[in-house]
């Protein structure tokens, strides 16, 4: 087995690093090794889950304390040979599906999905059918792992008492029946569809509601829809991990948007009027005239929704004035003419910097 990288190495971070700066370190990461920005590349798709399993263990404060103490061992199944089906650290620690009452029922394990959605559905919310293959309750049995009229009964292996003892040397050890799985009975026919577990694996279709404004990397909690639990047991949650697709217009920055509009010569020389796009479609913007290239025009509310809230952000227009590449004869001569005609104060920026970097120039 491969070892795993620290979790903070992964995301290139401190372990003194705030939530905040994990966040930006993400967000950062992930976006260079999406697997739609790297088409064909395996390495780039493998180092894009690492740093959503590493994402996930960082940002959850009790994850976060038990992988500080314990490592990557907090997670582990089968800590320090104990055998027997027990759950990591973690697990034992905060509740995980390791816990088995005394009919041998178990909650089923929780389950993480990666949706990736475009920036228009983050924005505004949609609802999106997701189809996962996980295990869900025995039709046959109903869950139980008992064929009909069959019955539990005492483990042999220990006698009911759900652990069996070991010796290693000198020392003698406990530890949790493999067989009955330390409930100290076992099902005298098991369901001969599902072995006795009562679940088999099975596609399953389950809707969810993505709110407005949410941001990449958010888990939406879809509670029992992980996998059914053992011989009846409740089922885990499902986390789904939101990946907003990169767009081809707009720039996210939490809730604000950025893009950048080219703009005629004439206009940004002239002044006019400007189309520039938004979330709903166009806009008009005012360009007043001698408008430099590289100018920004803030939209009030034309941004992102603010998560759980009515607040919007802002859309900031950058314009980068179109020089023009390809002139006639007639057009040339104007412009000739107009360039005889400017002074320099109607070049301030020139002026500027020139004096500034005289120096340089004697």
């Amino acid at each position: 087995m491969a070892t795993k990288r620290d979790y903070y190495e992964v995301l290139e971070v401190t372990r003194t690093s705030t939530t905040e700066e994990i966040k930006r370190s993400y967000r950062k990461l992930a976006v260079k090794h999406h697997p739609d920005k790297n088409p064909g590349d395996p390495t780039a798709e493998d180092k894009f889950k690492e740093i959503g399993e590493a994402y996930d263990i960082l940002m959850d404060t009790d994850k976060r304390a038990a992988y500080d103490r314990f490592g990557h061992g907090a997670f582990a199944s089968g800590m320090g040979g104990a055998g027997g089906g027990g759950g990591g650290i973690f697990e034992q620690f905060f509740g995980g599906a390791q816990r088995t009452d005394k009919e041998g029922k178990q909650r089923g394990a929780d389950l993480r999905y990666d949706l990736q959605i475009r920036l228009e559905e983050a924005a505004f919310g949609c609802e999106k059918e997701i189809e996962v293959e996980k295990l869900e309750a025995c039709t046959q049995c109903n869950g139980s792992g008992a064929e009909a009229g069959s019955r539990a009964v005492t483990c042999r292996d220990c006698g009911g008492r759900g652990q069996v003892i070991s010796s290693r040397g000198f020392f003698q050890v406990s530890q949790t029946c493999p067989r009955c799985r330390g409930t100290g009975q076992v099902i005298e026919r098991p369901c001969r569809t599902c072995s006795g577990e009562g679940r088999v694996e099975a596609p399953s279709r389950i809707k969810l509601k993505i709110p407005p404004g949410i941001e990449d990397g958010s888990r939406l909690r879809s509670m029992r829809n992980g996998e059914a639990g053992i011989r009846g047991g409740p089922a885990g949650d499902l986390y789904v991990v939101i990946h907003v697709k990169e767009h081809e217009v707009f720039e996210r920055e939490g809730e604000h948007l950025f893009c950048e509009v080219p703009v005629p010569f004439t206009i940004a020389a002239l002044g006019g009027e400007l189309k520039a796009p938004t979330l709903e479609g166009q806009a008009q913007l005012k360009i007043p005239a001698g408008t430099q290239s590289g100018t920004a025009f803030k939209l009030r509310a034309r941004g992102m929704p603010v998560l759980n809230s009515a607040a919007r952000g802002d859309l900031v227009v950058r314009v980068l004035v179109e020089v023009p590449t390809k002139l006639n004869g007639e057009q040339r001569k104007k412009l000739e003419e107009f360039a005889e005609l400017m002074g320099e104060d109607n070049a301030p920026l020139h002026k500027s910097f020139f004096e500034k970097a005289k120096e340089f120039f004697g």
